[in-house]
């Protein structure tokens, strides 16, 4: 009698990340390097070289670069904000992963939320800041 193909549970970490208006759900999974953002491939998400970097930089600290497979879920703000909340997901579920790489995670500030936001638009105003031109008369 043949024997059932036991499924190989792979383990799973989970880091969740925020950027301005920017949510990063990312799962890292054992595997050999593969960062992979809405079912597209990173090259494909991100077209610039200094967002894939930054969505790196947690990985290339801790030098887990070829040790985890990278599958993030991603919504809201635009791709710099996105590239930012990846990485702080992914700084987080390295943390999860193993607990020794968060002095090096931490000194970075890859765990800290970057709390700045856009500032709300004021009434009398243009923007948040800018103001009509002015003329005595």
């Amino acid at each position: 009698m043949p024997k059932k193909a036991e499924k190989q549970e792979k383990i799973i970490f989970y880091g969740t990340g925020r950027r301005k208006s920017s949510i990063a759900r990312v799962r890292l999974v054992e595997g050999t390097g593969k960062i992979t953002i809405n079912g597209k491939d990173i090259d494909e998400y991100l077209g610039l070289d200094t967002l894939k970097v930054i969505v790196k930089q947690p990985l290339t600290v801790t030098n887990t670069l070829s040790k985890y497979d990278v599958i993030c879920k991603v919504q809201g703000g635009g791709f710099t904000g996105q590239a930012g909340a990846i990485r702080h997901g992914i700084a987080r579920a390295l943390n999860e992963a193993n607990s020794e790489y968060r002095p090096e995670l931490k000194s970075n500030g890859f765990l800290t939320r970057d709390p700045r936001m856009k500032e709300r638009k004021k009434y009398g105003l243009k923007k948040a800041r800018k103001a009509p031109q002015f003329s005595k008369r």
